[in-house]
């Protein structure tokens, strides 16, 4: 059974600023979340667990050089297989 992967309100909305290269790269990564849960395969780059918060929130980069932009995510309930993707957009501004 897929994961369902749904956007944030806020996450939407940064979504639709981003160029086309890294909207394809996104959709690749909400796959691979909807194939394989939180922990999506192998080969993206800087993916990890995001410590020290009570939240299960995970993060990657989607590209690499500047600006480099990331994707946080978090698992809100493994039960019902639930993934919200809450922010989008450049590293400098991520919430970690």
């Amino acid at each position: 059974m897929n994961w369902n992967v749904y956007f944030s309100e806020k996450a939407g909305k940064q979504a639709k600023k981003l160029n086309k290269r890294i909207i394809s790269i996104l959709d690749l990564l909400v796959s691979d979340l909807r194939q394989n849960g939180a922990a999506p395969g192998k080969g993206w780059p800087n993916y990890g667990k995001l410590t020290g918060r009570k939240a299960d929130i995970r993060h990657c980069h989607l590209t690499k050089g500047k600006p480099t932009y990331v994707c946080c995510w978090e698992l809100v309930d493994k039960q019902k297989k639930l993934i919200e993707v809450n922010y989008v957009g450049t590293h400098e501004k991520a919430p970690y």
